[in-house]
């Protein structure tokens, strides 16, 4: 079986680090980092992922709080909040959180965001920034990615990654900062011919496409590090039949939740092939608050000339 590569120790060390170089900052006479996030209507999902943001801003000694507005906000009115944000010298990061209600154009609100508050890293100045090798905030989950790699001392120098997936969110940077490490990068999409075959020839594969358990054995050249963005929540019993064996432990919780969540790779039959494989759930989900965390500490420091 393949080495597991897990994320709970890692997040909690980069916590532990942020917590560490906060209190660093104010001892220096600098103030704690701020995050303000931006909540508009009543998505369950994105509730739940802006308050574990403001969380971990609390655990970590940084100002973090939620700007929660009614899903009848119209743009303009959504305009004037960001714009009154990008003006507070005590807001070091602004995240709007995704997606937003319907009528309300998330690409341009995006753009309002100041590029040095963007520690989502989508505003274009800063994915121009990544591509030309200058500094600036990147997507959290790819540069959680890149951490977990360097933390479990996976070698990414000369190798050949594979990127199932082209998102701008994830498929894209991922494939900047993998650049940055010196890989040899292929982006696969669903045009790509024969995908199987291409994704054979990674040293590191990584899966980021929003299929459960797409990713199969046959995709996989053994010996490869796999790396699972992918988190899909399973409701169809025949899909559990496909991904899980008989008798396998998580069962008895797809009976008692009526669903389970999965990433992109077929964790239970590639495992067996990978070299090293991250899990679904407790891989790289955990890593990506963490890293807006950690942007939101950089966003801190340099705007108070402290970094």
């Amino acid at each position: 079986m393949s080495r597991i590569l897990g994320g709970k120790e890692i997040a909690a060390a980069i916590r532990g680090e942020i917590a560490e170089a906060v209190r660093e900052l104010v001892a220096r006479g600098g103030r704690q980092p701020g995050l303000t996030a931006i909540l508009v209507g009543e998505n369950p999902a994105s509730q739940v992922y802006v308050a574990s943001k403001t969380r971990g801003c609390e655990e970590t000694g940084m100002a973090g709080r939620t700007l929660r507005l009614p899903a009848t906000t119209s743009e303009a009115e959504l305009r004037r909040t960001i714009e009154e944000l990008n003006a507070d010298p005590q807001v070091d990061g602004i995240l709007l959180q995704l997606p937003l209600p319907a009528g309300l154009p998330e690409r341009e609100m995006l753009d309002l965001i100041d590029p040095d508050k963007d520690v989502d890293g989508f505003h274009p100045v800063n994915v121009g920034r990544l591509w030309t090798d200058r500094p600036g905030f990147v997507p959290a989950t790819p540069a959680g990615v890149i951490e977990l790699l360097k933390r479990n001392r996976i070698e990414m120098k000369g190798q050949h990654a594979v990127i199932v997936g082209r998102s701008t969110i994830v498929g894209k940077p991922m494939a900047g900062l993998l650049l940055r490490e010196h890989c040899t990068v292929t982006v696969c999409h669903s045009r790509t011919r024969d995908l199987a075959a291409v994704c054979r020839e990674a040293d590191i594969l990584v899966a980021a496409i929003g299929r459960a358990g797409m990713i199969g054995p046959q995709h996989v050249k053994p010996g490869a590090v796999v790396v699972d963005v992918g988190i899909n929540a399973v409701r169809d019993p025949a899909e559990i039949d496909r991904l899980l064996p008989p008798g396998h432990a998580r069962r008895k919780a797809f009976a008692e939740k009526g669903q389970l969540l999965f990433g992109d790779v077929d964790f239970e039959r590639v495992k067996d092939v990978a070299g090293a494989i991250t899990p679904v759930p407790g891989g790289v989900g955990l890593l990506t608050v963490a890293m807006v965390l950690w942007s939101t500490l950089e966003a801190g420091r340099r705007r108070q000339g402290l970094a």
